[in-house]
């Protein structure tokens, strides 16, 4: 079996399983070096070495969270490949992934919130901002809720998370706000909650990218805002207002708890601060 026969059969299975489309995509962006560097052979004719070397050169100038990327891809597609029967032997099993140190995750202080919510002039820029921070959730999420997902009795929210994994979040007051407003500015049938302004479909997730970008370059911050920090800045904010840990992962849908644990580590160096400054 080609490589490319080989991914075509692996991506129809891992969309069945819910794999995210993009991990998919980033899964198929590695397929195209795997195979620009091997070109499209057969599959049963790479094994542990040629991987290795495969990994030593186009990995070279990567950094470890980058190359430990690259190598899950390949543990994963090999992985399948042999247990469907497409290999007698999985070539990938012994490789391990590089060390990567856990990252302290950037967050937003309260000052930086209250810029960037004075910078939302728009409705639907101030539902996003005011969506994205009161639930924590993640920028994919948002984009996929629709209008039969939001419980507006309870301010609440079913979001479909990474592994087709559905959880309840919820919103406050603010949001419960401007989501409304906004919601009554618009005049399609649109049943995604956040649409385009022109021609009104689904917004994607890049677009929802450029209107946080925007609103960040009107606030004035000097530092590069990610939708994703307003992620983290929801987390250091429960754990800073005594939330337990247990609560904070669920709220964030997160599967693992050492996932959430890296925020007790932030919690820890916003303490020393404390004290080194009014100490």
């Amino acid at each position: 079996m080609l490589l490319s026969k080989a991914w075509e059969a692996f991506e129809s299975d891992k969309r069945i399983e819910g794999f995210s489309p993009q991990t998919l995509k980033a899964y198929r962006l590695q397929l195209s070096l795997l195979i620009e560097y091997f070109k499209d052979i057969e599959i049963t004719t790479l094994d542990t070495i040629q991987l290795k070397e495969y990994l030593a050169i186009s990995g070279k100038h990567l950094k470890p969270a980058s190359l430990a990327h690259r190598i899950r891809f390949l543990k994963s597609l090999f992985r399948w490949s042999h247990e469907e029967g497409n290999i007698l032997k999985n070539p990938a099993a012994k490789i391990k992934e590089p060390k990567v140190g856990k990252r302290i995750p950037k967050y937003l202080t309260e000052m930086e919130i209250e810029l960037l919510r004075e910078a939302c002039h728009l409705p639907i820029e101030k539902a996003i901002f005011e969506l994205m921070f009161s639930t924590g959730c993640r920028i994919g999420e948002i984009v996929s809720l629709e209008k039969n997902h939001i419980n507006w009795s309870n301010r609440s929210a079913i979001v479909r998370g990474k592994g087709d994994k559905e959880r309840e979040v919820y919103f406050n007051i603010r949001c419960d706000i401007w989501l409304k407003r906004y919601m009554d500015s618009r005049t399609d049938n649109d049943p995604a909650i956040f649409v385009t302004e022109r021609h009104p479909h689904i917004m994607s997730v890049a677009q929802m990218r450029y209107i946080i970008k925007r609103i960040s370059n009107r606030a004035g911050i000097n530092k590069e805002i990610h939708p994703h920090q307003l992620r983290h800045s929801y987390a250091t904010h429960l754990l800073n207002n005594g939330a337990p840990i247990e609560v904070i992962q669920s709220l964030l849908g997160h599967e693992k708890s050492e996932t959430t644990r890296i925020y007790a580590q932030l919690s820890g160096r916003l303490r020393k601060e404390y004290y080194q400054k009014y100490f």
